[in-house]
């Protein structure tokens, strides 16, 4: 396999008061080889973290070792990438790297002073012994946790082209109260947010298109009405829609102008064109079954929905200019909850096969699907990682429903958190703006 070279881009960045800049380069730029971490045949890269040395160079300080610690945590969750055990070498720098078969190494130090930090990281190329072009962050101490997953996203994207996803969010439903509310938590599992507060059955979290609100339906009133609240607060929460009957599920335009949603206001329930403060715009669906679950192309310009107007649910697509109806599947008797892949080809849904529900993918033009789960339990709400790489949903086995992923080429199935409590509904919030 051809060794990944790094090379950085010049610009500056300054995101949430996190300021960012380029370490200078140690050597002539070289050409650039991206990963396809899709591809079969691809080995993982290895990679250690030895503990973040302070100003003064000490090692293995509380604060280095966290660092490290998180570092090499977002690397891994990306799946392409294998942690040395710090273990085996004690998370110092003074070590054979080639001993431990590391591909790089991350060697990284900070300095803090009052409430600022600086974080940096460089790569270490093991076999060529050169280091490599790094980061460096500036930011309040706070903000400790944001930058080193900072340092992650970028050495991801040096080796596969595109931002790395640590610091993105899955929104989930749980019952750890004894009721069925939303929650939200970062994808490493460690800040766990209670969304909704309204001790009643709540289910299908929607993410708006900027990340920064959460829609869901409620019963708390009764019927099941549409919810929006916006997620810098925690204390207001606005309706969407509370008309007769079922309101769920919204998918939001990649503009943020529209939704669509289903009502079944009129009897059965049908998709239905929103704008953004809940008013009705078009009727989509009308006299063909049962229409649910929305999900919009990355582009706007169609929508993927499912439908049992052939006698079983089976997905569907809508072209949103000519309101033309396409049916995407054929194979297996019920086909569900399709989510459109953020690069636009692929679309994911649940299908019962062997009686039990599984993942799968299929070309949005249609054809052979493709398994992505396996394994004893029931498989469902699928829902992509904004890289497209990756695909989450809830297994159920024995009664107990947790939160799964696995890679879009059907490898790295794993439980993504350890809750009290079953956990249903998954949905991936966009990446960081």
């Amino acid at each position: 396999m051809n060794r990944l070279l790094f090379t950085l881009r010049f610009s500056t960045t300054l995101v949430a008061a996190v300021v960012f800049s380029l370490l200078p380069l140690s050597r002539a730029a070289a050409e650039r080889i991206y990963l396809d971490i899709a591809a079969s045949d691809v080995r993982k890269i290895v990679v250690a973290v030895p503990s973040f040395v302070d100003e003064s160079g000490n090692l293995n300080s509380q604060t280095g070792n966290v660092i490290a610690t998180m570092v090499a945590r977002g690397l891994q969750f990306h799946g392409f990438i294998q942690i040395v055990d710090p273990a085996g070498y004690g998370m110092g720098r003074d070590v054979d790297w080639k001993a431990l078969d590391a591909d790089y190494v991350v060697m990284g130090k900070f300095a803090s002073s009052g409430d600022g930090m600086v974080i940096e990281g460089r790569l270490l190329d093991v076999a060529q012994d050169k280091m490599l072009a790094g980061r460096r962050y500036k930011g309040a101490v706070s903000q400790r946790d944001d930058m080193a997953l900072r340092l992650v996203d970028a050495l991801v994207e040096e080796f596969t082209g595109e931002s790395g996803i640590s610091r993105t969010s899955i929104a989930f439903v749980s019952d750890a109260t004894g009721r069925k509310e939303v929650y939200l938590t970062d994808v490493l599992g460690r800040k766990v947010r209670r969304i909704t507060r309204h001790n009643h059955l709540c289910v299908s979290p929607r993410f708006t298109a900027d990340g920064r609100s959460l829609a869901y339906s409620s019963y708390h009133r009764g019927s099941q009405n549409l919810y929006i609240t916006e997620l810098n607060q925690s204390k207001v929460t606005r309706a969407l829609s509370r008309r007769k009957g079922m309101n769920l599920a919204p998918a939001f335009s990649p503009d943020g102008r529209t939704m669509v949603v289903t009502l079944s206001k009129d009897g059965a329930p049908d998709l239905y064109l929103m704008d953004s403060k809940g008013k009705i715009l078009e009727r989509l669906t009308k006299r063909s079954g049962i229409n649910v679950s929305p999900s919009f192309s990355p582009d706007g310009k169609s929508i993927a929905f499912v439908s049992d107007r052939s006698g079983r649910p089976q997905v569907y697509i809508m072209d949103m200019q000519s309101r033309q109806v396409r049916r995407l599947t054929f194979q297996g008797s019920e086909n569900a909850e399709p989510s459109w892949s953020p690069k636009g080809d692929k679309i994911v849904y649940t299908g019962l096969a062997g009686g039990n529900y599984q993942i799968f993918t299929i070309s949005v033009s249609g054809g052979v699907p493709t398994q992505v789960s396996s394994g004893w339990g029931d498989f469902e709400s699928p829902t992509w990682s904004p890289d497209g790489k990756q695909i989450a949903f809830s297994r159920k086995r024995n009664g107990h429903q947790e939160i799964c992923a696995v890679f879009a080429n059907g490898k790295g199935l794993r439980t993504l958190f350890n809750l009290k409590g079953n956990q249903s509904y998954p949905q991936w919030s966009p990446g960081p703006k």
